[in-house]
């Protein structure tokens, strides 16, 4: 493997590591936030408890991605030169006010909320948490300000062969940012909720009287805010893709496995490619349906892999490849949206058993509820692979071609080296992250705060 591929490798796998922690981040945030207004608002300890115990597993996420996440910004000026001189005067913005104004927000209002339990007013100690959980989430928002740069550039001027901001309000109402922010956000939400339900029904199963309320009221209240969170993730999806038809239409073709252009066409169930001679070899398709999806219309052309190819040579240049990687497009696509789902049967059983208050006493479904903790994972992770691997060739979609990104000047030795460190480095910090929660979510509410009376009646809202 050349210098490129190293460092390609490297970049996907601390985005990967570091993307685990991100949605629990925003996603939890707002929840232990609605937990402790719960308390706030009926003055029931067992709140207080649920807000003090998931918000320990939130702090302890959080400080994993803040280490996995300073790695990131380096590697562009260490193995993406030629990009961070490209893209510097625009990128180098919202990163900067993500670090200054956003991450310290949320990690000074963190601090007091950890801190500032029984010491500050009720009011506000909920305060805290909130503007907490607003930084995480404005802290997103600037780093997807500027990825969706690199998806959809806006903005800026070409001058002495680099990109150059010329207007900061359309680079922050980047049309890409209206669909993909809410996307992550949601799907933060998502994660956050059955991170929840996993391990509380990991302790349902247990049967442990002392904690039952306690894991009940907090399996009410995340399958409600799970439910929502992916009925939103799905419509939010529906309209990101539908922009990604008009922005990136390969990236679209990629995803279905779509070669050549159809009028009406026809949504991918399976397909089975050649996926180096570019054809297809069998699939299983339902008529009118992906025209549907695009347009919202029965009738509507979606154009294929080579049709845009052809069309790409016109605009770009002649004697470039700009097909993506084909076959990672497109059952990353299917991972995502299979994922989520089933997550939202997942989440819709689990309403109906709370409201026939059957919901402790189905073991099948806790059991099932268990492994589908990693549900969301898979979904995040296979994302992110579409939205970066089915932008390829472009690191700037239209501006600059990957290759053309990578410092000249580092070795494929010495990429190789620090892809070696960096794995072995984020593997160990994998296995401490996992270790912790596990056994922090194992150990369940700490037994300082479980002598707290938490016997009022848990009402289905929450």
């Amino acid at each position: 493997m050349d210098a490129l591929d190293l460092a390609r490798l490297q970049f996907a796998a601390t985005t990967i590591y570091h993307f685990f922690f991100v949605p629990l981040t925003l996603g939890l945030s707002i929840l232990v936030a609605i937990m402790q207004t719960f308390y706030y608002r009926t003055d029931n300890p067992v709140y207080k408890r649920m807000a003090k115990f998931w918000g320990k597993l939130f702090i302890i996420n959080f400080a994993m991605g803040v280490v996995t996440g300073i790695v990131l910004e380096f590697q562009f000026g260490m193995n993406w030169s030629e990009y961070s001189r490209f893209m510097g005067d625009i990128f180098g913005a919202p990163l900067a006010i993500e670090a200054l104004m956003a991450f310290f927000m949320e990690s000074t209002f963190l601090a007091i909320w950890l801190f500032g339990w029984d010491k500050l007013p009720k009011g506000l100690h909920l305060a805290s948490i909130w503007l907490a959980a607003l930084g995480a989430n404005i802290s997103a928002l600037w780093i997807l300000i500027a990825n969706s740069f690199m998806q959809e550039p806006v903005g800026y001027v070409l001058r002495n062969n680099r990109a150059e901001m010329n207007d900061f309000i359309e680079l922050i109402t980047n049309p890409n940012v209206r669909v993909q922010f809410p996307h992550v956000v949601t799907s933060g939400m998502a994660t956050a909720a059955f991170f929840v339900l996993g391990i509380s029904a990991w302790h349902l199963l247990r049967n442990k009287s002392e904690h039952r309320d306690f894991f009940s009221r907090s399996f009410r209240i995340a399958t409600v805010y799970g439910l929502i969170a992916i009925v939103l993730v799905i419509l939010v999806g529906h309209s990101q893709a539908q922009h990604m038809v008009e922005t990136q239409p390969m990236k679209m073709a990629a995803a279905e496995g779509l070669f050549e252009s159809e009028d009406p066409a026809a949504l991918s169930l399976i397909t089975i490619g050649d996926w180096e001679q570019r054809e297809e070899v069998f699939s299983i398709r339902i008529p009118r349906m992906l025209s549907l999806l695009s347009y919202n219309q029965l009738d509507g052309e979606v154009k294929g892999i080579h049709d845009l190819q052809a069309e790409y040579e016109e605009t770009y240049g002649e004697g470039k490849n700009y097909i993506p990687p084909v076959a990672l497009s497109y059952w990353s696509f299917r991972a995502m949206v299979g994922s989520g789902f089933l997550m939202l049967a997942l989440a819709a059983v689990g309403l109906y058993l709370i409201l026939k208050d059957r919901f402790t006493s189905n073991r099948r479904f806790l059991q099932i509820l268990i492994p589908a903790l990693l549900l969301p994972y898979i979904a995040n992770t296979a994302g992110w692979l579409l939205t970066e691997v089915g932008r390829q060739p472009w690191i700037v979609f239209g501006l600059q071609r990957t290759e053309d990104a990578v410092s000249p000047n580092v070795s494929a030795g010495m990429v190789a080296l620090s892809l070696v460190l960096f794995t072995l480095i984020y593997g160990v910090l994998m296995v401490v992250d996992v270790y912790l929660l596990g056994r922090t979510g194992k150990q369940g509410p700490g037994d300082d705060e479980s002598t707290e009376d938490d016997t009022e009646p848990v009402l289905v809202t929450a």
